[in-house]
């Protein structure tokens, strides 16, 4: 009899602790999405498909096991008409968007989301001056969340290794070891942002055909150190501008020394065949966290560093005629033709 007892008992706590355990899943509706749709859950982070369903009757639901939670995903069309960043959590979800268009859809079932929500709802409408402040507010209050390491990989360059460096030691352990919280650390550790009137800081990087290369190659030359993407429209706008200086100011020791921050090497490589661009480059394919970026503080493309023949940076982020002019300032016995 006792035996009995005992394995009832044991029955029903093995019964009570498969009931406690808590799985993911996300009940959603939509508002004039066709029957037949196919919505696409991808993880943001390695640009992966998680899972995909069908709305009926304005309807979805996921039930899908998450490989880690909080993760930050994009619930999508095939394309992109429809599109929601989310923060997913093991807790029964649900998205309404019947109210309101699909990117402003109210979520619940996640801490980390609604915290994301009330952050963009107070920044929102403020100028971006005002958005930065209550954002750096946010990171510093909310030292444990993952939306606040996440926040902080993104705005590390723009914000300057002081402020990020205080921000991130407030960090839990957790946040630390997080995916973001290592892209924080490694900007923390390579960043040295140097400045107008400095030394230049030598690093190292594979070029176009595999072989690696350093800055300090080009020694004794005037370089500019461009960072650009194939992505990036300003970038290729400028590229010919660039071209006519190349080909104007090169016979007298100027060269180029141009970073990508691409991700994908042959639109990479597409972009420097279509483009015509003579010179070196090199890039880790990395994207935004190319180390040579994160080195000397790259928040935003195109920029440039214009480095003297004795390795200093005499100016920074010069374009067409300002840097045909600079170039043409310091060397005073190239005589331009004009």
């Amino acid at each position: 009899m006792k035996k009995i007892l005992f394995g009832l008992l044991t029955l029903i706590i093995i019964s009570c602790n498969e009931k406690s355990v808590v799985e993911f899943s996300l009940s959603g509706t939509t508002n004039g999405i066709e029957n037949g749709t196919v919505l696409y859950l991808d993880d943001i982070s390695n640009k992966e498909l998680i899972d995909s369903v069908f709305v009926e009757n304005n309807s979805f639901n996921f039930k899908t096991k998450l490989p880690i939670t909080p993760l930050r995903v994009v619930l999508r069309t095939k394309d992109y008409s429809h599109y929601r960043f989310l923060w997913l959590e093991k807790n029964p979800m649900t998205f309404d968007g019947t109210k309101a268009d699909f990117r402003n859809a109210n979520v619940t079932g996640s801490k980390s989301e609604n915290l994301s929500q009330n952050l963009h709802k107070e920044i929102d409408t403020l100028s971006r001056e005002d958005q930065q402040k209550k954002e750096i507010e946010f990171v510093k209050n909310n030292p444990n969340s993952i939306v606040s390491a996440n926040t902080l990989s993104i705005y590390s360059t723009t914000w300057g290794k002081k402020k990020t460096k205080e921000l991130f030691d407030q960090f839990s352990t957790e946040n630390k070891a997080s995916e973001y919280g290592k892209k924080i650390a490694k900007y923390i550790e390579l960043n040295k942002d140097p400045k107008v009137g400095e030394q230049y800081v030598d690093f190292e990087m594979t070029d176009s055909i595999g072989n690696l290369k350093k800055l300090s190659d080009l020694k004794g030359k005037t370089v500019l150190l461009e960072f650009w993407a194939s992505w990036c429209g300003p970038c290729r706008q400028e590229n010919p501008n660039l071209v006519r200086t190349y080909e104007e100011f090169n016979s007298k020791g100027f060269e180029v020394f141009a970073v990508s921050l691409d991700e994908d090497k042959y639109s990479w490589l597409k972009a420097i065949e279509k483009d015509s661009l003579n010179w070196e480059h090199v890039s880790d394919l990395k994207g935004q966290g190319n180390e040579a970026s994160l080195i000397y503080g790259i928040s935003g493309i195109p920029d440039n560093f214009l480095i003297d023949r004795n390795g200093i940076i005499i100016d920074r982020n010069l374009r067409g005629e300002k840097l045909n002019e600079k170039l043409a300032e310091i060397m005073p016995a190239f005589n331009r033709g004009r």
